[in-house]
């Protein structure tokens, strides 16, 4: 995705000092600002960049952000998703203090894309939750905002849908924190020590919010068993076609948030255990915010037989399995 907003609605990017954190005890806890469970029907994308120089470190320390991003990316697994509806939450008790609607919800990249500049939050809503906190929701579809200015919303009550407005590539939710103006980061508000990668007890997220969010160095996206070419597009759009007996039986798998040196593993197997197929990438060059990988094979003489086929992909780093899902279908 391109960076998000660092102007929207008049606001510009900054730290909030660790002084004013001190000096504002009453700071909200937020709950999850999206109707979805992370995991299984979203991820976190991005999180804060808390490197104030020109690299991009998030608050562990960990490169699952990029220069200047501003707050933290909960994305959809795929379009299929954003299209079925998914409620953006008001991640506190407020007041409706801004909002957008109208920009064109689709991809920078789709053909007929409107620019962007000026609009990189695209339809958005932004509430006061008082003493000086607000949140900012980005990226919602057009036409869907619930709310009006002045309204007054509780913690967890709709405020729009996730859409594919501004400056993105895929449907999330781009969630920014301030402090009287300043960006403050919802994982590690203490900003004093960006470079400290020490988990914060004192986080902005409410208990059940936080079993949710823990950090992850990388996740599994999407995974599935089609019968031919696997794309990024095509995982994105979502509903491949699942495999049939008289087709290639190919295991795919989507995976964000990569490291230099990673190597991607994928083994297929059959009804019986055996291994149908075990292929293993070279290590990448570079990191990748997402990337496809697959291995497959093509159907014996008279198609697959009857039963349960089952493959599962590694990402190995630093000698070690970083991150890894198995998953499996019937033919």
């Amino acid at each position: 995705m391109r960076p998000a907003p660092l102007a929207l609605f008049g606001l510009t990017l900054a730290f909030a000092p660790l002084a004013a954190l001190r000096a504002a005890p009453e700071a909200p806890k937020f709950v999850l600002p999206l109707a979805c469970q992370i995991g299984r029907t979203c991820e976190v994308q991005h999180y804060v960049d808390r490197d104030p120089g020109p690299g991009a470190l998030d608050y562990r320390c960990g490169h699952r952000t990029y220069q200047g991003h501003n707050g933290v990316d909960i994305r959809l697994l795929d379009m299929a998703a954003e299209r079925a509806g998914v409620d953006v939450l008001a991640a506190a008790p407020g007041r409706v203090a801004r909002l957008r609607d109208g920009v064109q919800d689709i991809s920078v990249h789709a053909p007929g894309a409107s620019p962007v500049a000026g609009q990189e939050c695209g339809n958005g809503v932004v509430v006061d939750h008082g003493n000086g906190w607000e949140t900012q929701y980005c990226h919602v579809a057009r036409g869907s905002v619930r709310v009006k200015v002045g309204d007054t919303v509780a913690a967890g009550q709709p405020l729009a849908h996730v859409g594919l407005s501004g400056d993105t590539e895929f449907p999330h939710l781009h969630f920014t924190v301030r402090h009287a103006g300043q960006v403050v980061d919802p994982f590690a508000p203490d900003m004093a020590n960006p470079a400290a990668c020490r988990a914060q007890a004192a986080t902005l997220w409410s208990a059940p919010a936080l079993r949710q969010l823990g950090y992850k160095a990388g996740a599994v996206l999407n995974v599935g068993f089609a019968s031919g070419p696997v794309t990024m597009e095509n995982v994105e759009a979502g509903g491949i076609p699942g495999p049939s007996a008289a087709a290639p039986l190919i295991a795919y798998a989507r995976l964000i948030g990569l490291d230099p040196g990673d190597s991607i593993e994928l083994v297929l197997t059959g009804p019986h255990g055996e291994t149908l197929v075990q292929s293993q990438l070279a290590p990448l060059a570079t990191g990748k915010a997402q990337y496809v990988a697959y291995a497959g094979k093509k159907p014996p003489p008279g198609g697959w037989p009857h039963g349960a086929y089952a493959a599962e992909v590694r990402v190995h780093r630093a000698g070690a399995v970083a991150v890894s899902r198995r998953f499996s279908a019937t033919i």
